[in-house]
């Protein structure tokens, strides 16, 4: 039984990354997995992806462009202002300006630059370095 599925989504993407290969097969799927996908997309970090429809929940292939060295999910999802992001950069990323916190605002599922330069806050879901 599955308790969390983007944290099992970040777990084998970042096995297969870890094993070398080039896609991997994230199942089940979801909206939020589907949006964390592409901001990952959208950072560098995964080339593409796409849902595919086994008649169940679906599933997305995704292929890996081997720039992760590691992901995961935050937990639990705290909730984090515009002027707070600093503290849980230094506490989840390796260095300054190195990797990508993920977080849902307002505005839709975010980079926490993206967030900062539009002033919104949010919960933290993952990420990726």
């Amino acid at each position: 039984m599955q308790q969390d599925p983007l944290n099992d989504a970040m777990s084998v993407i970042r096995n297969a990354e870890r094993v070398g290969r080039g896609e991997c097969v994230v199942k089940p799927s979801s909206k939020l997995i589907g949006r964390v996908l592409k901001v990952m997309q959208e950072a560098g970090y995964i080339r593409q992806f796409e849902f595919v429809d086994d008649g169940r929940s679906g599933m997305f292939r995704v292929n890996l462009a081997g720039q992760i060295n590691d992901c995961g999910v935050i937990r639990p999802r705290y909730s984090v202002r515009t002027g707070e992001l600093e503290k849980y950069e230094a506490r989840y990323l390796p260095a300054q300006d190195f990797g990508v916190l993920i977080l849902t605002t307002t505005k839709g599922v975010l980079t926490h630059t993206q967030a900062k330069q539009g002033g919104v806050g949010g919960k933290l879901l993952a990420f990726v370095y």
